[in-house]
């Protein structure tokens, strides 16, 4: 890989975060972390109150890379047809009758599953096959989702009222999981400004599909080290209990660990993370950065932790800590 290539790709996303920028107000770290999803090719999932500007970044991510866009308002009573699509019954020239093959929302490029916690686990299972193999099964037929496809799914706060706990498996499936903060005073101003006294900025399109296809085949080239993957995937190991270097935090309050996909998550991610940094090679830093919203959503906790007050975070910069004095001796 070239120097000129590297420096070309992060101006170019560079510039699509200026973009969103102009619509989010604040947020920068969630929008900076859903791109880093956007360009390795997987899911998001933003848990975080109502009203702070998740279903607005979706819509906007769509704008400026001109990628066609769904939204799925997730509710107790929608049901898995209302998401994929269903035969229905219809009638030809001739009067004959045929079963012909209704798509859902969720075929679009960027499929905003809106309060997707409030929807019954059958609901939200409608999703797995698309989240994971990018294609959706109805009846005897499987259908392909176009490219570039990723669910970006919200959430509220499971003590809020009305909400279910995401199936295990569908957690997995999402490539990270980003906490929204509540703005702060100056950033509370900004968005008064655009919302109520309509400062809207026009978006302009950066990037289509197929340069967004292109970087990513690319970003899967940049070069890690042995001395650093190995520290990513010690980082995972260390989230399992029987680990012979798992710290003490997870031998007392990890219930079970991280699948291989976080490793896979932590690798692929900090890969992209580098190049918008302007490097050509993933440091230790860049599996620091990325790690905590790789994991927080991929290992899960007993009873004691929560008696506790030990959050995932709390964990996860023990572990990698731990880890990196393990990775540097």
């Amino acid at each position: 890989m070239e120097d000129k290539e590297i420096l070309s790709i992060a101006d170019t996303i560079k510039a699509v975060e200026n973009e969103v920028g102009k619509a989010i107000i604040g947020q920068k770290d969630v929008i900076r972390q859903v791109l880093i999803a956007v360009f390795t090719g997987g899911n998001v999932l933003l848990e975080g109150s109502p009203g702070l500007g998740k279903t607005q970044l979706v819509k906007t991510l769509s704008k400026v890379m001109d990628l066609s866009f769904s939204r799925i308002q997730f509710t107790p009573d929608l049901m898995p047809a209302d998401v994929v699509g269903t035969n229905i019954i219809m009638k030809d020239e001739k009067g004959s009758s045929k079963f012909e093959f209704q798509k859902g929302p969720v075929f679009a490029h960027m499929v905003l599953a809106d309060e997707i916690n409030r929807a019954t686990p059958k609901t939200q299972s409608a999703l797995l096959e698309a989240m994971q193999e990018h294609t959706v099964t109805v009846g005897n037929s499987t259908y392909q989702l176009e490219e570039p496809f990723m669910v970006l799914a919200t959430q509220n706060p499971l003590e809020n009222e009305g909400t279910y706990p995401l199936p295990e498996a569908q957690l997995d499936r999402f490539l990270f999981k980003l906490m929204v903060p509540y703005p702060n005073l100056e950033e509370l101003k900004g968005i008064i400004g655009v919302t109520v006294n309509n400062q809207t900025s026009v978006l302009q399109t950066i990037i289509d599909r197929n340069r967004i296809l292109e970087i990513r085949e690319i970003l899967k080239k940049v070069p890690m080290s042995k001395l650093v993957e190995e520290y990513a995937l010690r980082v995972v190991l260390a989230t399992h209990a029987d680990y012979e270097k798992a710290p003490e935090l997870s031998r007392k309050y990890i219930r079970y660990g991280a699948s291989p996909r976080a490793a896979q998550a932590i690798i692929s991610t900090a890969r992209v993370r580098a190049v918008m940094e302007g490097r050509y090679n993933v440091s230790f830093e860049d599996i620091k950065y990325v790690a905590p919203s790789a994991l927080r959503h991929r290992f899960f906790m007993n009873f004691d932790a929560v008696a506790d007050g030990i959050t995932p975070e709390g964990i996860i910069e023990e572990i990698l800590t731990g880890q990196l004095d393990t990775a540097k001796v």
